[in-house]
């Protein structure tokens, strides 16, 4: 390779510091005048003589800039047809033409191929130097955004944080497809814990607004006599302590997209005006006369029953009907067991990762009971849960004895077993299978005072399939029932939900 590698040392007003520049030029002169002023400049600084020195240079892979000759004579190249291969192979990499045979269809053809400036000979230095360094500076903005874009899809990855299951992997389609529209307002249902946050994030890092503001608001967050002024700002001497204009949701998020999360705690005044809102894209803040244009995806959440919410007289109907223009319902995690393990893992390699804690994982018999909870909490009260037992444990797994006792004992929270019915059956809701056969079967073994021979005749269902489903659902006896059952337990007492010995079980 016909090349020279110089290096000099970065003075104070450097173009920037070890950034590696490529010369790339036919004529001596031209090679060792910029390598010594670029060197000279904090730069790093290699030349070529043509385009195969180029681009043998460039895979090298940490050239942050050409300076390339439109002319090669030497070689018998045009500086175009470099330019060219550049952009193919080495996309991201700035490349500004230098050229003494300026030409306007040169100019044009260079800059539709990815050409970052056109330079004339003679070279100004000064000039030169400065379109350099602002040339570097935005290269430099656009990795720090794309690192950060990265970043922010990562963390909120919806396979990585919701799983692979069926109903996830039809969720995971309908955000994808909503995310094309950047208008068509969304409303988002499900249970606390359930994600509907990251339901939102996914839509709004899948559109067309991406790079705008994502602006999430807790509606029942903020007492209802501040509420107006958070949601669309106020002028100066609005109320008593509004000393100073202050510009709401809507104005931050114009050219992207506004969160509203617990919609459905938005008093009735509010309702209106978000209406209008979202019928004119124009508000006016709290005390002001001047009317504001936006441009502003509206996504809204909520854990609670809207349709009966409008039938109660507590939300308004044609709100709700625009609001709902695209419905998504994110599924609770005990109606997706086959996630929890996956989630596990997930969190566990998180959260080692911030605590600086080694954890290998969770033995088998914790995650057994895991899965068998049902997670009234949802995702979020399995993260917590995670997070807690890396921060407090000292194992190298988490077992059984590291987990809560209403997981051991699979109580499903606070719930008692009217309160479970009542949830299960709720108006409105249509339970699964599972559910309900998790709750015969522990009605049945209540009522036949944990005899399962009793309770199996009383279910029409064989023994082994009662028992079958104890170890399914993970069913425990309370403590006042232990003693009683044990007589009917003769080929299976003492024996825990995961197989182990009761001595060996908490």
């Amino acid at each position: 390779m016909n090349a020279e590698e110089n290096r000099g040392m970065p003075e104070r007003d450097a173009i920037a510091d070890g950034a590696h520049i490529l010369i790339v030029d036919d004529e001596e002169v031209i090679r060792i005048s910029l390598s010594e002023a670029l060197c000279d400049e904090g730069a790093r600084v290699s030349t070529a003589i043509g385009g195969r020195d180029c681009m043998r240079a460039l895979a090298g892979g940490d050239v942050d800039l050409v300076l390339l000759d439109l002319r090669l004579s030497a070689t018998d190249e045009s500086g175009i047809d470099v330019l060219r291969r550049i952009k193919e192979e080495y996309p991201e990499t700035i490349v500004i033409i230098m050229t003494a045979y300026g030409k306007f269809q040169s100019a044009v053809e260079a800059t539709r191929l990815g050409c970052y400036e056109y330079i004339a000979k003679p070279l100004d230095l000064q000039q030169l130097k400065l379109l350099i360094r602002n040339a570097l500076s935005n290269m430099s903005l656009t990795r720090e955004v794309r690192a950060l874009r990265a970043q922010q899809r990562r963390e909120f990855a919806i396979d990585a944080v919701f799983g692979s299951s069926p109903r996830i992997q039809e969720l995971l389609e309908n955000v994808k497809k909503v995310a094309r529209s950047s208008t068509a307002t969304v409303l988002i249902r499900g249970e606390t814990g359930s994600g509907k946050d990251l339901v939102a994030r996914q839509i709004h890092f899948y559109s067309d607004v991406a790079a705008g503001p994502f602006v999430d608001f807790n509606c029942s967050a903020v007492p209802e006599n501040l509420l107006e002024s958070e949601i669309f700002g106020h002028e100066r001497g609005a109320f008593t302590d509004a000393k100073n204009p202050k510009a709401g949701l809507f104005e931050m998020a114009n050219g992207g997209t506004l969160f509203l999360d617990e919609i459905g705690e938005l008093q009735s005044r509010l309702q209106a005006k978000l209406l209008r809102v979202l019928e004119s894209k124009s508000f006016r803040r709290v005390g002001g006369q001047k009317t504001i244009h936006v441009e502003v995806r509206i996504l809204a959440a909520t854990n609670k029953d809207l349709f009966r919410e409008v039938e109660a007289g507590r939300f308004r109907e044609d709100l709700y009907y625009r609001l709902s223009v695209i419905p998504i319902q994110v599924p609770p995690l005990r109606d997706r067991r086959e996630d929890i393990p996956g989630l596990v893992n997930t969190f566990l390699e998180q959260y080692t990762r911030e605590i600086g804690r080694s954890v290998r994982g969770v033995t088998g018999a914790a995650m057994d009971l895991l899965s068998a909870y049902r997670w009234p909490g949802n995702v979020r009260e399995l993260r917590n849960l995670v997070e807690r037992r890396v921060l407090m444990g000292s194992g190298d797994w988490i077992d059984v004895t590291d987990l809560p006792e209403q997981i051991r004992r699979n109580l499903g929270g606070p719930h008692r077993r009217g309160e479970a019915r009542e949830r299960v059956f709720a108006p409105g809701r249509v339970p699964t299978i599972d559910e309900v056969t998790h709750l015969a079967v522990e009605h049945a073994l209540n009522e036949c005072g944990w005899n399962k021979t009793r309770a199996a005749d009383a279910l029409g269902m064989s023994r082994q399939t009662l028992r079958s489903k104890i170890k399914e659902f993970a069913i425990r006896p309370p403590e006042s029932a232990r003693g009683d059952a044990s007589g009917d337990q003769e080929d299976d007492a003492g024996v825990s939900v995961d197989g182990s010995s009761s001595a060996a079980s908490p």
